[in-house]
């Protein structure tokens, strides 16, 4: 369903890799598999046990919510937000259904505007924070559940909130034992950037329309895929080998996501964080100072054709360009029949296939210019199709986390910032 295409690395005359430095032994990849195995995380699980019970808890909500409410607020930051965001930027096509907004930082003009957008007695706010302690999701329910109470009273203002959280532990799961509030669970051992497919972005994508057993089909496919052995079959193995050895070989400690549709804007910073804060650390597991890490950044095909590809094509060698890449495109338009001989190439083109033919353009002038590059290459976009490739994705970064030796599923270096604003809030602006 989804494809792989590393052609461009392998032509590259100086700064690309060899096709058997990529494809390695199946006893090389097993033993990978099994260290990942052994850390015991759940997100791989997610799609065949319903997103973490989200099947049997999700679901009926979901009928009655889209009946009941106009607007979806989603309170969440990180992991707890760019999920639902990537899949309903992809996905959402009910024109009928509640509008979604996310609400992922506490800049107080987007919490304002958003309050201005939408009727607060027809909202439902998603609170999402698996720890039940994040300071600025609870800064945000705070503020909101105020509002409410000031609109109606405290029982019916109670109805207007869903908490999505750890199943036993936090501020969020003892607040909604004491008043009543529905709660989903994400699973104890799925990590917020590894979510996407518990109720964390099922429940803001199925409210706008999204088929989540259609995605479940595809990510389970990307699950038996992962545990596949052979390198030549395994996507997210590849992957993760080439930004390995791009940056062991080659010096290559950049990788940018550069998708060829804005529909997969979404995934390319739901990507940014997975990978930053998956390998970005000072230790490996054994206690050696390492520094390790890629740096994501997310590109905007055709877009930044105009802005960020003079950098990447004569600009220092330290980058890995991914494109995503649709075959079909959603939409049939084309331009117009024009008599402009200065123009008649663009004559009757559709627009999908223009943008095929810049994205193919850019990446020969990647090849010339001796510059890592390669393609993920979706068939269209729809559910089977992205969670086959958000999974794929999740694998890469898992494998990636133990050929560098790193944790991938913690984040000391985001702790000390929590702690410190803690500190100066408590100790007085």
């Amino acid at each position: 369903m989804i494809h792989l295409n590393l052609d461009t690395l392998f032509a590259l005359t100086g700064r690309g890799l060899a096709r058997r430095d990529v494809f390695s032994s199946s006893k090389a990849v097993a033993s990978l598999i099994q260290k990942v195995q052994s850390r015991e995380q759940g997100f791989l699980d997610l799609p065949y046990d319903g997103g973490g019970s989200f099947f049997k808890r999700g679901l009926p909500f979901i009928r009655s919510a889209r009946k009941k409410f106009r607007h979806i607020i989603v309170l969440g930051i990180g992991g707890s937000a760019l999920g639902a965001r990537a899949l309903a930027r992809a996905l959402a096509t009910n024109d009928t259904g509640p509008s979604l907004h996310i609400l992922d930082n506490v800049d107080p003009e987007l919490i304002e505007r958003a309050e201005h957008d939408v009727d607060l007695r027809k909202t439902l706010f998603i609170v999402v924070t698996k720890s039940g302690t994040t300071p600025e999701t609870l800064a945000q329910y705070f503020y909101f559940r105020k509002k409410m109470e000031e609109s109606l009273d405290n029982k019916r203002a109670r109805d207007h909130f869903i908490f999505i959280t750890d199943p036993k532990r936090g501020y969020l799961r003892g607040v909604a034992l004491r008043d009543g509030i529905i709660t989903l669970d994400i699973p104890e051992n799925v990590g917020g950037r590894f979510s996407v497919l518990s109720a964390a972005g099922l429940l803001p994508a199925a409210l706008v329309g999204v088929d989540v057993k259609k995605l479940f089909r595809g990510a389970r496919r990307a699950v038996q895929y992962f545990f596949e052995t052979n390198s030549k079959k395994n996507m997210a193995f590849q992957l993760a080998r080439v930004q390995f050895l791009l940056q062991q070989k080659r010096g290559v400690t950049i990788t940018v996501m550069m998708p060829y549709s804005h529909a997969l804007t979404g995934v390319s910073e739901w990507y940014a964080q997975l990978l930053a804060e998956s390998i970005g650390k000072s230790h490996t597991r054994s206690g050696e100072i390492v520094h390790a890490g890629i740096t994501p950044v997310s590109a905007i095909g055709v877009t930044d054709q105009h802005s960020q590809v003079q950098l990447y094509n004569e600009g220092p060698f330290d980058k890995f360009v991914l494109f995503l890449e649709t075959r079909r495109s959603r939409s049939d338009i084309s331009v117009p029949k024009i008599s402009e001989k200065s123009f008649d190439f663009l004559s009757g083109v559709p627009f999908g296939d223009l943008m095929r033919v810049e994205k193919r353009a850019t990446e020969s002038a990647f090849v010339r210019f001796d510059r890592p590059c390669g393609s993920v290459i979706l068939e269209r976009i729809d559910e089977e199709h992205l969670g086959e490739l958000l999974v794929m994705l999740e694998g890469s970064v898992a494998f990636l986390g133990e050929m560098y030796g790193v944790n991938t599923y913690d984040q000391p270096g985001v702790e000390l910032g929590k702690t410190l604003t803690k500190k100066i809030l408590r100790a007085g602006l």
